[in-house]
């Protein structure tokens, strides 16, 4: 494997890493204030990805994705009695999602992603190029 498509193969590893946190990020700003049906039932919990640093073909270090768990941080309450949701004191439990921390990950996933695509790009116009010279 030559260097040009070490390169590529790590960035793309990385982009596909990228492309799941961004959905990650995505399902827990969507399931923000999902409840539970009733008080016995637990509202949403927030899922984190898990990403590991791998080798990939040719010795080159990549990024894979394991998986995502849940976040067992404690759930916000809320005190609205007439939710069904709510328990004998009048009291919801919303999820553990605070949408601002979702944004600011999901901004890092789509930098770290274009960082990623900026890589094969490069690589790509480095090949171009190599030809070209070739060909003279």
């Amino acid at each position: 494997m030559s260097d040009i498509d070490s390169a590529m193969a790590a960035a793309a590893s990385g982009m596909r890493a990228q492309t799941i946190r961004m959905r990650i990020a995505a399902e827990n700003v969507a399931n923000a204030n999902s409840t539970g049906a009733d008080p016995n039932q637990e509202p949403f919990r927030r899922r984190i990805p898990l990403l590991q640093s791998t080798t990939l073909a040719g010795d080159v270090t990549g990024v894979r994705v394991l998986g995502a768990v849940s976040d067992p941080t404690e759930f916000r309450r809320e005190y609205n009695p007439s939710h069904p949701a709510a328990d004998a004191q009048g009291y919801v439990r919303l999820p553990n999602v605070d949408t601002l921390v979702e944004m600011m990950d999901m901004r890092d996933a789509t930098r770290a992603y274009e960082a990623n695509l900026n890589m094969i790009e490069a690589a790509r116009a480095m090949t171009t190029r190599a030809l070209d010279l070739l060909r003279r």
